[in-house]
């Protein structure tokens, strides 16, 4: 008797050409996007001309951005980009994204309608998962992976079973998306969807933003995730109209899917919580920790960088002032998304309340730049890592959240809820 599919596997099984695939099969799937950056596109750059590969069978379905460490901090970083700049010249590859109309790469490519429900999509970049926000099959793999897929336009998989997550009810204010994912982390643990596709819906999903939909999708791969994707609905095809030339495709899960078990969630019972160090799974709910005094608060990121995030941010710090010591970092997700909240005057708000407001980078998040942490130091971040040493010294700490608990501890000095500031 043949196993309904899950819609990770039906997008995989159109793909591969294959009427049908069970979890654990290896298969061939042609991609729909092959997605570098400046870090990891060197590498895939270097492995081909070691194999002396000229030809690019996947020019127009690759997507290279300059997103980690541009405008570039340094030397090294300079020439990473001039190598990979020069390389979409002579590949002829036009979906290259540099200083000017670049953004994070995983705020870019579903602002710009580079990836549409049903896709195929790999990158060189863990957190491509995001994209499965769009009811897309998107991950992430290594330069070695994007190099042959760049040379073929094909990538080899195992097919993943699956986790159902049955979202019902609605997030109670001051809570998003972020808090719903570190909440899931914290439940089933880093390792918990080890190699597994966390396939999101039921009636709940409708509450649930895109931005909290990206943001969830986002970090599926903090639980070991192959994958997240949410099931299609108005909002997903409300967002992608209008962007790109790519037409969406919309699959089901079979009524008869075979999951590995599945886990119900009511929307309406989740709580703002802290990610502590050194792992996404250590969260806290207030009341369950005592004070932690913060040297510098991160907004921004692929996980919380897009317009909803800056706006639920801005609420919290109108006319206020971020506390003296606290240094308050702003990144919007893409040049777009810096606009819009430019022209809605979310931007003067943050400069009021003594934040910067950095151009598009990912530098904070890894420790790159624009926010390096020195020895010792606290930072409460709407990043996706809390890994020791991430975002500088190893003896520093990062502590996650969603976007309107780092405002309201921004203005406080110390990881505050946002009820606090809101009296």
């Amino acid at each position: 008797m043949t196993m309904g599919m899950t819609m990770t596997q039906k997008i995989l099984a159109r793909h591969a050409g294959m009427e049908h695939i069970e979890a654990g099969e290896f298969i061939e799937a042609s991609l729909d996007g092959v997605l570098g950056n400046d870090i990891t596109t060197p590498v895939a750059i270097n492995i081909l001309e070691e194999r002396n590969i000229e030809k690019i069978e996947a020019a127009d379905k690759t997507i290279l951005v300059m997103d980690h460490f541009i405008p570039n901090k340094d030397i090294k970083s300079a020439m990473n980009c001039q190598m990979v700049r020069n390389f979409a010249a002579s590949r002829k590859i036009d979906k290259y994204y540099d200083v000017g109309d670049m953004g994070i790469e995983h705020c870019l490519l579903p602002e710009k309608g580079l990836v549409v429900s049903g896709d195929a999509i790999i990158g060189a970049d863990s957190h491509t998962c995001t994209y499965g926000a769009l009811g897309a099959f998107s991950t992430g793999v290594g330069s070695t992976d994007m190099a042959a897929a760049m040379a073929t336009g094909k990538a080899w998989f195992r097919v993943p079973e699956a986790i159902r997550f049955e979202l019902k009810g609605e997030l109670p204010k001051y809570v998003s998306g972020k808090d719903v994912i570190l909440s899931i982390i914290g439940d089933i643990g880093v390792d918990g969807a080890l190699y597994q596709s966390m396939e999101f819906g039921g009636e709940g999903m409708k509450s649930l933003s895109m931005a909290d939909r990206f943001t969830i999708a986002n970090m599926a791969i903090e639980a070991g995730a192959k994958n997240g994707i949410f099931e299609v609905d108005e909002a997903t095809m409300a967002y992608q109209n209008g962007r790109g030339n790519k037409t969406p495709e919309t699959y089901k899960a079979d009524k008869d899917a075979v999951y590995a078990r599945t886990i119900e969630i009511d929307l309406g019972k989740v709580e703002p919580v802290v990610a502590f160090p050194h792992l996404p799974s250590n969260i806290k709910r207030f009341g369950e920790f005592d004070e932690i005094v913060l040297d510098q608060v991160v907004i921004g990121s692929c996980t919380n960088g897009r317009l909803d995030d800056l706006r639920k941010a801005a609420n919290i710090m109108k006319g206020k002032k971020a506390a003296k010591g606290t240094r308050t970092i702003i990144i919007p997700g893409t040049q777009q998304i810096y606009l819009d909240a430019l022209r809605e005057g979310i931007i003067e708000i943050f400069i009021e309340a003594r934040a910067i407001v950095s151009t598009p980078t990912c530098g904070p998040c890894l420790g790159g730049y624009m926010g390096v942490l020195a020895k010792g130091e606290r930072a409460l971040s709407t990043t996706n890592r809390n890994f020791v040493g991430r975002m500088g010294h190893p003896e520093s700490e990062v502590y996650l959240s969603n976007p309107e608990v780092a405002a309201a501890s921004a203005i406080t000095g110390r990881i505050s809820h946002p009820e606090e500031v809101m009296k």
